[in-house]
């Protein structure tokens, strides 16, 4: 990895951790205890908004000219919004362990279900923003293909 692409990814992670925090902050109220046997909401809603942006985001890269990711332009933005922003918004770490806390506090079963259910909704969100990315109003219109 050259210096440029370090400087990238790391300005891209260092505002989605920050957005990632901004969200936190605001939906805490929400949260309820600290021993409450719920996931965070901003941990469940930074996942699902960031795999739509990410689908967003790639579907842009694979099928617009002028951010295409085989030019510099695209190469720039999947470092410094996708592998950068994206990855310091989204946290699989902390969604992995509030479902093990979870697991721990209810029956493990609802624990599962939560967890299948965002990991559904975060592949649904990515779907729909592979396919607005596109520009294609129906999903069942996208061509598969390597992403960027």
């Amino acid at each position: 990895m050259n210096p440029r692409s370090m400087v990238l990814v790391a300005l891209g992670g260092t505002f989605g951790v920050a957005s990632r925090e901004t969200l936190g902050l605001a939906l805490a109220p929400l949260n309820g205890t600290s021993d409450d046997a719920s996931l965070p909401w901003a941990v469940m809603l930074a996942n699902i908004a960031g795999a739509f942006l990410l689908g967003l985001l790639y579907g842009a890269l694979a099928h617009r000219r002028l951010v295409h990711h085989s030019t510099r332009l695209g190469q720039t933005l999947r470092l410094l919004l996708g592998i950068g922003f994206c990855g310091g918004f989204t946290t699989y770490s902390t969604f992995a362990v509030g479902l093990v806390l979870m697991a721990g506090t209810v029956d493990p079963w609802v624990a599962v279900l939560w967890g299948l259910g965002i990991v559904t909704a975060g592949t649904v969100a990515s779907w729909l923003g592979l396919a607005a990315g596109a520009g294609r109003a129906s999903g069942s219109q996208m061509q598969t293909g390597s992403l960027p």
